[in-house]
């Protein structure tokens, strides 16, 4: 009886609660385990930290090639299928008025306006618009623009073939130029059921004047 009494014991066992308890050596193992999750959860959150901190950094970019490449938040879709331009047809049962609109940032010293308040095309069709750009001051001026459509839910429809935006133009004192926008409206509009009622589009550009450290705003989801 003594020996299998010893057995129990050094094998865990409570004579007096007829059960088994936790031995030292196991509550050391699960305080080690604990501590082990704790480290590993530490890693996981400074990893974590230091990726959303890179992101940070890189967001304006970032979200500038995500939108344009998949025209979200109401910007122009970045390229275009020449074939698709050379064949797409054009629907001519379907006119829309395309708008153009020009801001310019508070710092910007720049005069900027389009210079046709808005203009008609069919979807499938191609349409040319410029703007004007004038630096009235005496010294040489950077800007550069950002752009985009309303509604948003247009954007992805409205493809540019050739445009001036995000990119730096270089205005010397007094001088003026003009900038086109080459674009048309992807026949595949007609087909969209959340098109069926929107017959007219605005084109909005945005300059800033170009300095060290701008970050350009991104396209706002709700105006």
């Amino acid at each position: 009886m003594n020996r299998l009494t010893n057995i129990l014991r050094n094998s865990g066992y409570n004579i007096l609660r007829g059960r088994f308890h936790t031995t030292p050596r196991l509550s050391q193992n699960s305080n080690e385990a604990q501590k082990k999750r704790i480290r590993s959860t530490l890693y996981y959150v400074t990893a974590a930290g230091v990726v959303t901190a890179g992101l940070s950094y890189a967001a304006v970019p970032l979200y500038r090639l995500f939108c344009q490449a998949y025209s979200y938040g109401g910007t122009t879709q970045a390229g275009h299928d020449a074939n698709k331009v050379e064949t797409m047809p054009s629907i001519k049962h379907r006119l829309l008025k395309i708008k153009f609109n020009a801001d310019t940032a508070a710092s910007m010293r720049w005069n900027f306006h389009p210079q046709q308040t808005e203009i008609t095309v069919h979807p499938g069709e191609t349409a040319l618009a410029f703007y004007t750009a004038k630096n009235p001051t005496d010294k040489p001026v950077i800007g550069i623009s950002t752009y985009n459509v309303v509604p948003f839910e247009a954007g992805q429809y409205f493809n540019k073939i050739q445009c001036f935006c995000f990119e730096e133009q270089q205005l010397n004192p007094h001088e003026e130029v003009d900038m086109p926008v080459f674009f048309y409206i992807d026949p595949e509009f007609v087909d969209d059921p959340l098109m069926e009622f929107i017959d007219e589009i605005t084109l909005s550009y945005t300059f800033f004047e170009a300095k060290e450290g701008l970050q350009l705003p991104v396209p706002s989801f709700v105006k």
